[in-house]
Parts: C-alpha cells; sequence; structure tokens
C-alpha cells in the first residue's frame, strides 16, 4: 500500500506552482493544480480542443478499431435547447465526433444532439454488435435530464461510419420509449446471438435495469435488480447509502461477468450470461478503519464508501476501482448547544444537492435553528429567514433551516416527495445560511438505522451548506417528543410549527483526503492495495486546487499489470501492480491544469494508446513510452 513511487519530485514542483485562474486552459474558476507536463512513461500526442466553456465535457469513447473518438456534451447548467446543435463550441448536449486516424492531428468531423433538455454523461461506449437485426458500430449513451422537457433512458446510435451516424433507438428505458428516468450510466455487450445493455436507474430501485437490444431499434427490459436484496451495504460503519453508480461487463472463460460500482456497498460480482436471471457472486467489503487515510495521513476514521467505477485487468486477476470524493473533510457529530438537550450529540451522513460544512470560513456549521417543513415543490412554503424572529448572532453563527425528508404520511406513499437537492435549493431561495435535513419516519418505535437523506444533486443553485443527520436529534431541537412509527402520530408538542425557532446546534469538520483508488483480488474479492496521488491526501490541497479526487480507471487492453486513471485536477496517471501493489509509473498534468473526466485505452501499432476528455477542453491523446 503506497502512495506514488517515480512523482515525489513532481508534487514537490506541484506545491511550488499552486494555484490560480489559468485563463488560456480553464477560464476565470477556480484553482487548479498546476503540473510539468508528462512523466515517466507517459507522453502527450496531441490534443483537440472542442469547447472553450468550462465543464461541458464529460465521458469519451473509441471505436474498436480506434479510429474516432466521442465525447460527451454535458450542456451548459440550464441545459439550452439543442434546435441548431453541431459545431465546436457550441454549448448543446450530445456527443462530439473525433476523427483521431492521424493521433498527432486529430479534429472533430460531427455532432449527435440529444433530446431537448436531456444529456449524456458518464455513459458513453462503442462496441461492434453483431445479431441478426444489426451489425456494425454501436454508440450507447446516457441520459439525464436538465430541464423540463428531459427525457432520460438510454439511446442508441448505428456510428458504424462515424461520419454519417444513424439513431436506432433513444431515450429507452424500464418504461419503455420516452423513460423519464435518468439514466446516469450505461453498459453494452454483444453475447453472440443476443445483444443487452444495462443502465443505471436514478430513481428507483431496483436500479440495475438490463434491456436485450439484440434488435437495437426495439429495446426491450427483460431484468432489473436491486443489489440490497444480497445485504451488500454495511450498517456498522455507516455505509447506507448503496445504490448502483456504474458496471462493466466482460466474457470470462464462458460466463459473462458484471462488475457493479454501488456505491457504499462496494463492488460487486453478477454472473450474467442469462442476464433475465443473474446469479449473485460476492462483493467487497470496505476495511476499517480507512486503509489510504492511515497510511497516508495517519488518522484512524471509518471508510467512506463512494464505489464509483471500477475494471477488470487483462488476465482477470485483478480489478481496479476507485472511489469517487469530492470533499476532503466530513462532518464530525451533530451536537446541540443549547436548551434541555445541550450536549448531546447524534450522527450524521453524507447528502447530494449541498455543500458541506467547508464551505464555510471557520470549517464549522453552528447556530440557531428554524423549522422550514419539508421543503418540497408542492409543500407549505419555507418560510423567508429574514421573516423570522431570530435570536442575536454571534460572530461566526449561521441561521439555519431545518427541513424533514419526504414526506411520507404512510407506508403506502412515494418514499420521497422530492430530491435534497431541491431542498437545499429551497433553503438557499428562502435566504438562509445553511440547511440541516433530517431522516423521516421509518415506521418503527425507535430509531435503529443510520441517518440517511436521500441522493441527487439540482445544482441550479449557488452551493449552500447542507447537512444530514437523525430523526431523533430533529425532535430534540426543537424540544418535542420523539416518534418514528408510521403514519406521523397527530399528537400535541410531537411535531414544531412551520417557523418555529429551536436551540443552537454545531457540526464541525475533519480532513479525510479525497476519493482514491483500490486493487482487488478478482476471485476473492479481498482488498490488496490503495492508491492516491500525494496531494489528496495533504491538507494543504483540501481547496483551491481544483478536485483531487479520482474519477474513472482504464485497464490495459495489451499489458496484465497496467491502468490509467482520470484523476480531474490531478490529471492523467499510469500505475502498474508490482507484488500486489498499486505503484505510479507516470503520467501528465499541463502546466496550466487539467480536469479529467473519462479516460479510455486501446492498442494501435503494439502501443497503449490513452484518451482522456479534459472537462473544460475536450480531447487529449497520450501514448504509453
Amino acid at each position: 500500500m503506497r502512495l506514488v513511487a517515480g512523482a515525489c519530485a513532481l508534487a514537490a514542483a506541484l506545491l511550488t506552482a499552486g494555484a490560480g485562474a489559468h485563463p488560456q486552459q480553464h477560464g476565470e474558476v477556480d484553482g487548479h493544480l498546476l503540473g510539468t507536463g508528462a512523466w515517466g512513461n507517459v507522453e502527450l500526442v496531441s490534443k483537440a480542443v472542442l469547447t472553450t466553456t468550462p465543464d461541458l465535457v464529460a465521458d469519451v469513447a473509441v471505436n474498436p478499431a480506434g479510429t474516432y473518438a466521442f465525447l460527451a456534451n454535458w450542456g451548459e447548467p440550464k441545459c439550452p435547447d439543442n434546435s441548431e446543435a453541431g459545431g465546436q463550441n457550441n454549448p448543446d448536449a450530445g456527443a462530439w465526433i473525433v476523427d483521431i486516424r492521424d493521433l498527432e492531428n486529430p479534429r472533430e468531423v460531427g455532432f449527435i444532439a440529444s433530446a431537448q433538455d436531456s444529456r449524456p454523461g458518464e455513459g458513453m461506449q462503442v462496441l461492434t454488435v453483431t445479431t441478426k437485426f444489426f451489425n456494425g458500430d454501436m454508440l450507447v449513451m446516457n441520459n439525464e435530464q436538465c430541464g423540463k422537457n428531459g427525457r432520460g433512458g438510454v439511446s442508441l446510435w448505428n456510428v458504424t461510419n462515424p461520419l454519417k451516424p444513424a439513431k436506432l433507438a433513444e431515450n429507452w428505458g424500464d418504461r419503455g420509449f420516452a423513460d423519464f428516468n435518468d439514466i446516469h450510466s450505461a453498459f453494452a455487450w454483444d453475447s453472440g446471438a443476443n445483444a443487452y445493455v444495462v443502465t443505471v436507474d436514478n430513481f428507483e430501485f431496483p436500479d440495475v435495469d438490463i434491456l436485450d437490444i439484440t434488435n437495437p431499434k426495439r429495446p426491450r427490459l427483460i431484468a432489473e435488480y436491486d443489489l440490497n436484496d444480497h445485504a451488500v451495504d454495511q450498517p456498522a460503519l455507516n455505509l447506507t447509502e448503496s445504490f448502483i453508480h456504474d458496471m462493466t461487463v466482460k466474457k470470462i472463460g464462458n460466463r459473462w461477468i458484471m462488475l457493479v460500482s454501488y456505491w457504499d456497498g462496494g463492488f460487486v460480482k453478477l454472473d450474467v450470461t442469462d442476464p433475465a436471471n443473474a446469479v449473485f457472486l460476492g462483493d467487497t467489503d470496505y476495511n476499517n478503519p480507512d486503509p489510504e487515510l492511515l497510511e497516508s495521513a495517519g488518522a484512524s476514521l471509518t471508510p467512506e464508501g463512494n464505489g464509483h467505477q471500477a475494471e477488470f485487468t487483462r488476465d482477470n486477476e485483478y480489478f481496479i476501482a476507485t472511489d469517487e470524493d469530492f470533499d476532503a473533510y466530513r462532518s464530525t457529530l451533530f451536537s446541540i448547544t443549547s436548551g434541555p438537550n445541550a450536549g448531546n450529540e447524534y450522527q450524521t451522513a453524507p447528502t447530494g444537492g449541498g455543500a458541506s460544512v467547508t464551505l464555510l470560513s471557520d470549517l464549522k456549521l453552528n447556530g440557531p435553528v428554524v423549522y422550514g417543513g419539508y421543503g418540497c415543490p408542492d409543500s407549505e412554503p419555507i418560510p423567508p429567514a429574514d421573516s423570522i424572529a431570530w435570536p442575536a448572532l454571534a460572530p461566526g453563527e449561521e441561521r439555519i433551516v431545518v427541513l424533514q425528508r419526504g414526506p411520507e404520511q404512510d407506508p403506502s406513499a412515494p418514499e420521497e416527495a422530492c430530491f435534497p437537492g431541491e431542498k437545499a435549493e429551497a433553503g438557499h431561495m428562502a435566504g438562509y445560511d445553511a440547511v440541516v435535513l433530517v431522516a423521516r419516519h421509518l415506521g418503527e418505535t425507535t430509531e435503529t438505522l443510520p441517518p440517511f437523506c436521500g441522493t441527487g444533486a439540482f445544482p441550479a443553485h449557488e452551493p449552500i451548506v447542507t447537512v444530514c443527520t437523525t430523526h431523533t436529534a430533529y425532535h430534540h431541537m426543537f424540544n418535542t417528543t420523539p416518534s418514528f412509527e408510521l403514519p406521523y402520530p397527530d399528537e400535541p408538542n410531537n411535531e414544531p410549527d412551520v417557523g418555529a425557532v429551536g436551540e443552537r446546534i454545531e457540526v464541525g469538520s475533519i480532513f479525510d483526503g479525497w476519493g482514491y483508488v483500490h486493487l482487488f483480488d478478482a476471485d476473492t474479492m479481498a482488498e490488496l492495495d490503495t492508491f492516491a496521488i500525494p496531494e489528496a491526501h495533504d491538507p494543504a490541497f483540501s481547496s483551491g486546487f481544483g478536485d483531487l479526487t479520482v474519477h474513472e480507471v482504464a485497464t490495459d487492453p495489451d499489458e496484465a499489470d497496467r491502468a490509467y486513471l482520470s484523476y480531474y485536477s490531478g490529471g492523467l496517471r499510469a500505475l502498474q501492480i508490482v507484488g500486489e501493489e498499486l505503484v505510479e509509473t507516470g503520467g501528465y498534468l499541463d502546466p496550466e491544469g487539467n480536469d479529467f473526466w473519462g479516460v479510455e485505452a486501446f492498442v494501435r501499432n503494439g502501443r497503449t494508446i490513452i484518451l482522456a476528455s479534459d472537462r473544460d477542453s475536450g480531447l487529449w491523446i497520450f501514448r504509453q513510452k
């Protein structure tokens, strides 16, 4: 278990370079880690600048021949109408097509537009499919909504001739054509007579959806799975946000094996030789204490989960997996600091749609709270912060609104009336400095599970600090009687009135580093090693240097012991497995910084070529020396 083998000198150079705005590469945005170019066994070949709009580029894919690349255009935050899609610097969502036959001179040659208010992100893939209905190269694209006319599902395109892409199916999901369920990622495979695609259903459980695409013009749902049925989460470690994020499928021996990244559930293997009757083969456990944090920073804390993406090595002996964690700090216990429950502490949990307490200058959330109800579009409006009769605020205190998860008044009601991002946005729009989300009733007489306030970011608002805590803490903040049963009891003094001012609370923070990389034994599912760039576990780089979490991994298709990482602002990194340890052997980080999202590797003329998508510019092409 180690950080790096050959990048210590680079780290020193990066530290000296520091952060700042870099208009040529990234525009006037947050600082980036600055590099010195290529090192080790990686060399830069060329790049294709597709945009100058920050954060516009998402995933990258390459066709099986290694001649054309496809890059996801994520679309601007408001996701404008794509009626005039196409052309360099176009802000509308879809996919750029880049001719890479001449690696030294890549050029944009086309654009595939997504449906209005829909956009791709992580689900880009090109594969050859040969069934009785289709014979050629197929582009697979996920779809997520970003406007009132948005649609989800998966889209399939015939890109046998990349210069003349033809639509096969668009926005198909478990609800059929024009599915509105967001699909965060997708992965397809051709098993011979049949072809399939597995998708991430953002909106519901079961969330592993498999469609038969043997006839790609008529996808057909054949299976849905919830891997929590196999108890893959670890509630004892507060790892309960267990849901699918990404997956790959590979033929190993005579079986088709799906490797599923299941966030707090870890990494799961399924036998999908018969996709309609998948067989659970095993899953990983997160080690406690967090092994990378213990080694690199000397801190003993529980793991955070965040299983993001994984791939088998060429020989299938190992798989390499990434944890995506955008926050170098985690919240400490939630405490009440005034009133009859002063001194009580409660668990906290991550939640989508808001920022951590480290957004605050003192890295601490503290101040009085007011009850705002549920904060959903159809709920009673949150009273404006300026309408509240606040007690005098001490220096450094915030005005905090408390919102419940839900609503859920009875077991038959929908689990979530709106996403936590919508609640955070409602708190922001009402003028509060921070939001506390509290877990809902669970139909029990006591609170038996760690807090869970949901996931799902809606980044239309400026970031607002958002903390999730328990339902017990909610009652104690307002000095009401804790209750957990369903339907909600209608008793005096059980629920505060909307607008009621409660006690003072405090939530601090502790440094725990950014997301990192795991090496697993593919047979036993045992963790063998972890890897992180040195800056990722140095508090000096916790802010102002961009995102220093790993994002994706691409294993080398030619050499069994090599892999490549897209490390956001940490650049491109090359790894080698040496004695069951991950060792850095090279990489690239531009003198003006990078922000790499996707990474793919293929072989041309006996050498491995690596494609990386920079969120702020486009396609970067590298070669292994």
